[in-house]
């Protein structure tokens, strides 16, 4: 994938100043900053959904938004897009049939994203963090190429988030590329490169590793601290 001079300007005022980045094929790439800071219209950009200004973006070869891309690229919203009158297992039967995924797909994603004991459970009856486990397991459907989640473990207790991270990391070990984007800086560890976002330009890109060398700081939450106390960010 690759993101060249990317622009987005709404409501009249620019809000991504000409982003460039590259995301290697299997790799994990943490897309973090506050909120606000463009994660958001990043991701919408990824997926062709969001009208640009300037710039190119191209996954898997091809432009964003190409009709060859529909199946191969998964996308999981910040906010949950599920019916609430359909039940676990017949939201993602729904969603299995638009994307023509195999049917043995449901069992498998609900498996993955731990919604076992709901399957049968009305989406309105669900938690927060299972309405987010829901959302997540359609883009697990079909076995996409490249995962693109917003804020994919945002309302879940550690356990799960613990075990959601192993799965992208396995997903990561098969080829899958994955843009998991957070505002929580103790994830960032769990990444292999991290993009640091603020006020829609991209403050640095590098490995955990080398953001902490960078900064001399310990963890991340303090590195991104000492980053935006930069005059400009740059990469690591």
């Amino acid at each position: 994938m690759a993101v060249r001079d990317l622009r987005v300007v709404r409501g009249g005022r620019e809000v991504l100043h000409g982003l460039t980045f590259d995301v290697p094929a299997g790799s994990v790439l943490g897309l973090l900053g506050p909120s606000g800071c463009g994660k958001t219209t990043v991701l919408r950009a990824l997926v062709g959904v969001q009208v640009v200004r300037g710039g190119t973006v191209t996954v898997l070869g091809e432009p964003a938004g190409s009709r060859g891309l529909r199946r191969r690229v998964g996308y999981a919203t910040q906010a949950p897009a599920v019916y609430a009158d359909l039940t676990v297992a017949e939201n993602l039967r729904y969603f299995a049939s638009v994307l023509g995924a195999p049917r043995s797909d449901v069992a498998r994603v609900i498996d993955e994203v731990g919604l076992g004991a709901s399957r049968d459970q009305a989406a309105a009856t669900l938690s927060g963090g299972q309405l987010h486990r829901v959302n997540l397991a359609a883009a697990l459907l079909g076995r996409p190429e490249l995962l693109v989640l917003d804020e994919p473990t945002v309302g879940l207790d550690p356990v799960l988030r613990r075990e959601l991270w192993e799965l992208f990391r396995e997903l990561a070990g098969h080829g899958t590329t994955l843009i998991v984007s957070s505002h929580v800086m103790d994830e960032a560890d769990r990444t292999d490169r991290l993009l640091l976002m603020r006020e829609g330009r991209i403050l640095a890109d590098g490995t955990p590793g080398g953001l902490r060398d960078r900064t001399g700081a310990d963890d991340l939450e303090t590195a991104f601290l000492t980053l935006i106390s930069e005059p400009t960010g740059s990469t690591a």
